[in-house]
């Protein structure tokens, strides 16, 4: 049921207030559900049990679609509303029976610059408000339980410091002799508070039973946002209840002074945290603007931790949708690069096909175009035909193009425009594209037009998705640790080579003695560049990647580390969007939500 469209488009939070959606029950006989499938959550949103995937599990699969994008800019790149306006185009244009699964925005972005994920314009899931804020509470589970390991480590570390180990004996706890230095689990919050990045701890207890001083505490230690919490990433990554609690148990949060790890099933915490998140596991059920299924499930950021939705929303959509639309964060070279060689490592699914989102005044920026203040008037060099600065940017959409084709996928490329792009610019984007080896390029029109202005987008995918494709791994898992970090930024990023800090060579020996030097890894760098420096547009050449630090989420099942300046808790802009957001008192609706 399309939403009625008007001219000139209103804000995203108007039309979706204006959209007449079908209640929840209908989405789920759209996919053969049943009540005694979900748990209702009021009369438009729904989580969707586990057992459905034995259920359905003779189903044949749908088609896999991952939308991904150029290095993004402040002016934005559209890659949620282009998943969403394909989505429609796919299902309200061609008819087919399609599904997208769509991350659960952080509040920390929302409250901020960025503000909300759920589209824009006429390519929307909705309800907005919910899809934005609380929706079914996922991320407040995540915080309590990420929070709760906290206190246990702290608490344990407390009570061996005051107590023999025959007195611990007694209570029925060994002692895990916790190594205060070693220690990488920060509290979470689900804002951006740079206030928060370093605190100490303890402050109030400083001194043991006997007057002499604590061995531990005070402490120094931070507060991150959740969606970097490891907990998020195995929420993301888990593929079963079960699997969600031995990956839970194997978390890491530091060493004993042994140099030995210490997991969360030693710390007591583990099955509590599986308790708390156990609902939390089930993706939620909503809907597109033009009546299409869609899982909202996982948040985790791409330029802190892997970046993309649920395995079981993607398991699940696989065998009750002909096609599934879903998206990876930020640019290709971070969000795509870790749904390959993580999510795709551990779901066992591969894509049928990718769609690399561009934008000509994006572009334009790549090429050198002036620097854009969110909220200030945009140069005469974004909005006026510039055809020599557009082609100076193209390298950009060249790289993606490129590092896409490396895993043997087919790729198209949506060309999202503007009002002000001329013909001659978009004709410049599509057809480079195709001579960069795109299986097609195609100019779309879904903001203001819905499905209907994705409609060829929607046809060049399904021609796509019948291509033959060579899927592989851009490593092997058995490289050292510096081996598949120097093949990502050498390869992917386009780096001369990589540095690194002392203490990110001692964690990489530290995580190499524990056996965990195997894992895949989860680069936490800037989404502004292809480098690790946000000020280095288009395709820069000639730096080395600076790797500052190596943490190990082991229970999530992969290594990050953090390069250069890259912080695990955002910092709010001078204007951020919490000022404009508030409650019309005569309707009771949310207002200024963008």
């Amino acid at each position: 049921m399309p939403v009625k469209r008007v001219k000139p488009v209103p804000s995203d939070i108007e039309i979706a207030q204006a959209a007449e959606m079908l209640p929840i029950r209908e989405i789920m006989a759209q996919l053969g559900l049943t009540e005694d499938d979900v748990n209702l959550y009021g009369k438009y949103k729904a989580k969707v049990h586990l057992d459905v995937i034995d259920k359905i599990k003779d189903r044949p699969q749908g088609k896999y679609i991952d939308v991904t994008a150029i290095t993004p800019t402040p002016l934005g790149e559209g890659k949620s509303t282009t998943m969403v306006g394909l989505t429609q185009a796919l299902g309200s244009v061609l008819g087919k029976k399609v599904m997208c699964c769509i991350r659960q925005p952080s509040m920390g972005p929302t409250f901020n610059i960025k503000g909300g994920a759920a589209g824009g314009g006429y390519s929307q899931v909705i309800p907005m408000e919910d899809f934005n804020l609380h929706l079914t509470g996922d991320i407040h589970a995540i915080s309590v339980a990420h929070n709760l390991v906290a206190a246990a480590i702290d608490t344990r570390m407390y009570h061996e410091s005051r107590q023999t180990d025959e007195g611990l004996k007694k209570r029925g706890i060994s002692r895990l002799d916790i190594d205060p230095d070693t220690i990488t689990w920060n509290r979470v919050v689900d804002v951006c508070d740079r206030s928060l990045r370093e605190i100490q701890v303890g402050l109030n207890d400083d001194k043991l039973a006997d007057g002499s001083p604590s061995p531990i505490f005070p402490r120094k230690t931070g507060v991150d946002i959740t969606v970097s919490s490891e907990l998020m990433a195995i929420l993301a990554l888990a593929s079963s209840l079960k699997d969600l609690r031995e990956r839970v148990g194997r978390v890491v949060i530091g060493l004993d002074k042994k140099g030995n790890p210490v997991n969360l099933e030693q710390l007591g915490v583990a099955g509590s945290v599986a308790v708390l998140l156990k609902d939390a596991l089930m993706p939620n059920l909503m809907q597109t603007l033009e009546g299409q299924p869609a899982f909202v499930h996982c948040g985790p950021f791409a330029n802190i931790a892997h970046g993309n939705s649920s395995i079981v929303a993607d398991q699940i959509a696989l065998r009750l949708a002909d096609y599934v639309v879903t998206e990876s964060g930020f640019g290709a070279d971070i969000g795509m690069e870790k749904f390959f060689d993580i999510k795709c490592r551990y779901s066992g699914l591969i894509p049928n096909a990718v769609v690399l989102v561009a934008t000509v005044r994006a572009l334009k920026m790549h090429g050198g175009g002036p620097k854009v203040t969110p909220g200030a008037p945009l140069d005469k060099a974004y909005t006026e035909e510039n055809l020599e600065l557009l082609e100076a940017g193209l390298g950009n959409l060249g790289v993606h193009i490129k590092n896409a084709l490396r895993f043997g996928i087919p790729v198209v490329v949506a060309v999202n425009s503007f009002t002000t792009d001329t013909d001659a610019e978009l004709e410049m984007v599509r057809k480079y594209a195709v001579s960069m080896g795109a299986e097609d390029s195609v100019v779309t029109k879904h903001w203001a037009e819905g499905g209907d202005g994705a409609a060829k987008l929607a046809e060049a995918v399904v021609a796509a998705c019948e291509k033959p494709s060579n899927f592989e791994f851009l490593y092997p898992l058995e490289w050292s640790i510096k081996q598949k970090i120097e093949h990502i930024a050498k390869t992917i990023y386009g780096a001369d080579g990589v540095s690194y800090e002392l203490l990110a060579e001692e964690q990489i020996a530290r995580y190499e003695k524990a056996g965990f030097g195997k894992l895949p890894i989860c680069m936490a760098k800037t989404h502004l560049s292809l480098s690790h420096d946000p000020a280095l547009k288009g395709v820069p050449k000639g730096f080395i990647v600076p790797v500052r630090e190596v943490r190990a989420s082991v229970g999530a099942g992969f290594i990050y580390p953090l390069i250069g300046k890259m912080s695990t808790m955002p910092g709010l802009a001078t204007y951020p969007a919490y000022m404009l957001i508030d409650i019309d008192l005569e309707t009771g609706k949310v207002v200024g939500l963008s």
